[in-house]
């Protein structure tokens, strides 16, 4: 009969005491206790098991799990003696940052100092130990919701200090998903305050700390060195680009086998390979995700599970302020293909406005892509060829996209329709509508200097406005056809029952424009002249190919254009 799935449980000893469905990763703790490292940094995707396994190594290691070997007397990691003594022999520290989610940094602050009293309250006992100073019981109770930042910064130092005295053995302190609150504080703008705090808190804590025997910090991304690590001894890194217990966290192809078979669940192995199959971590090529194949073997359903863990609003806020180019890798991912990009998988956050190959850093650590193979470009720099990494991604991402430019009061779906019905007047009041709901003065270049573009701001915003019509056309942008480069082109995967389209953007200049009016002509003879349709009319009758010209005056649209027959013929 198989185990009860208990979605979301993450108490170790609960799991295996109920004997819940679990797939054995106590080999981890072999790997990491044996590599000897003092601090390691593990990164991997969200829902990746990490917190569970941070549980599973604090309650094999903690001192309050003396006389509890029952966790583990079938599991892999009691096959060796070593281990069977190892157990419940240190104090540990466990502390976790996933719930610090904070709009501002106060809020922030206050969340990261709750999480230090708590570890404190479960290790109150220590005031009864008569072997405390009077100085170090004063000490222990300044550790409150009102401490100072320097009390604050030497808290976990000072109470592994106590609990190593007591114990008479250094500590292990495991923290989880350490960067959640530095990415809120990046999106919600209050980076540079809280990365002085934090750096204060993790030097004292795993640099300077005499009393620590070893520690894990686990996230999603690997923060710089730079940013909140300078102070550190280089912590050792496991990213998804790592060989380092690349199979620790996630299911292998073989778990997956093994558990399918206990949920009598065989015969859709190819589906599920198909659905959640396609992470790549060190050199493992078929990792997946535990969360989706739990709820699919908890639900015997195939969808995208994963899509409601994580609002992801680092990633979005980048995707927003992304140019044309990185849209249109966007476009050409969702069809299925990859691209190369020289990437630095450490997060710099001051860069992350200027740096490009940020948001792919970001996307791959988040596991929306996955590395197929690196190569040296002409300059010897490793290049990483990316694509999204399954099919439960690909959904999730398309919705992401879509999503990019949603609005709460506007159903960005109707410039679509009219778009197909070649609604002028509607899609003309439609545009205008949302770009006086949504451009800002300068998303629109008003007022900036030529090189800033802001023709790629209506590019990508128009992209955003028909990416639901993926599954009708072949959305394709900044092609070569003709005698030029086209802005977007919807080729018709059926051509007998939907017109093929080109679209053109012309920015309004003053200087060179008499009205927008003007412009929008302007942007039609182009397709003309240019010969835009070319390469449309291979799979296109002429009689079915529609052009339409799109001037922008800040907030201002003009949309004209209809069937190239009632234009100028191709030459």
């Amino acid at each position: 009969m198989a185990r009860t799935i208990a979605v979301g449980e993450q108490d170790f000893s609960k799991i295996i005491e109920k004997n819940y469905f679990y797939v054995d990763k106590t080999d981890f703790i072999k790997e990491w206790w044996e590599n000897g490292d003092t601090v390691t940094l593990i990164t991997r995707p969200r829902r990746f098991g990490k917190t569970l396994t941070m549980r599973m190594v604090e309650q094999f290691f903690s001192i309050r799990y003396a006389g509890r070997k029952n966790l583990f007397e079938n599991l892999s990691i009691f096959k060796e003696e070593t281990y069977r003594t190892l157990q419940g022999t240190y104090p540990v520290l466990f502390l976790s940052f996933a719930n610090v989610k904070a709009d501002n940094y106060k809020e922030a602050r206050e969340g990261i100092i709750q999480e230090i009293v708590d570890v404190y309250d479960q290790n109150a006992f220590l005031m009864n130990y008569v072997g405390l100073t009077d100085h170090e019981r004063e000490v222990f109770y300044k550790v409150n919701e009102n401490m100072s930042d320097m009390t604050a910064a030497r808290s976990l130092l000072r109470l592994s200090g106590l609990l190593s005295k007591y114990y008479n053995k250094r500590v292990i302190l495991l923290l989880d998903e350490y960067d959640t609150p530095m990415q809120e504080a990046y999106v919600n703008g209050y980076w540079e305050q809280l990365v002085g705090f934090i750096r204060g808190l993790f030097q004292a804590a795993f640099k300077t700390n005499p009393y620590l025997e070893r520690g894990i910090m686990t996230g999603i991304t690997r923060i710089s060195k730079e940013s909140i690590f300078s102070d550190l001894n280089n912590p050792v890194s496991a990213t998804v680009t790592s060989r380092k217990y690349a199979t620790a966290f996630g299911f292998t192809e073989s778990e997956v086998r093994r558990a399918l078979e206990e949920f009598q669940l065989s015969d859709q192995e190819a589906e599920v390979k198909r659905w959640y199959d396609g992470f790549t971590i060190g050199a493992c090529n078929h990792i997946y995700n535990p969360w989706s194949i739990t709820q699919f073997l908890d639900n015997r359903e195939f969808k995208p599970y994963w899509a409601n863990t994580s609002s992801n609003r680092l990633v979005t806020k980048l995707i927003r302020k992304s140019d044309i180019r990185t849209k249109l890798i966007m476009e050409d991912l969702l069809q299925g293909n990859s691209f190369y990009t020289v990437m630095d998988e450490e997060i710099i956050y001051a860069d992350l406005d200027t740096k490009k190959s940020a948001m792919w850093s970001l996307l791959l650590s988040g596991g929306y892509l996955k590395v197929l193979q690196t190569v040296k470009n002409r300059r010897g720099k490793v290049e990483y060829e990316l694509s999204l990494t399954n099919r439960e991604v690909i959904l999730i991402f398309d919705e992401m996209v879509t999503g990019w430019f949603s609005n709460n009061r506007l159903n960005y779906s109707d410039f679509s329709d009219a778009l197909l019905s070649g609604d002028k007047k509607f899609m003309n009041e439609y545009l205008n509508a949302i770009a006086a709901e949504t451009f800002s003065y300068f998303d629109t270049g008003v007022g900036l200097s030529e090189w800033k573009q802001p023709e790629n701001f209506y590019h990508g915003f128009i992209l955003g406005l028909i990416a639901d019509l993926r599954g009708i056309y072949n959305v394709s942008s900044n092609r070569e056809s003709g005698e030029g480069r086209y802005d977007v082109l919807l080729e018709p995967y059926d051509p007998q029952i939907d017109d093929g389209i080109i679209l053109e953007f012309k920015v309004f200049h003053p200087n060179r424009d008499n009205s927008p009016e003007h412009t929008v002509q302007t942007a039609i003879r182009q397709i003309i002249d240019k010969k835009y349709a070319v390469s449309l009319n291979k799979r296109c009758d002429l009689d079915r190919i529609r052009i339409y010209g799109f001037a922008f005056k800040g907030k201002e649209v003009l949309i004209d254009g209809g069937y190239l027959r009632e234009f100028d013929r191709l030459k």
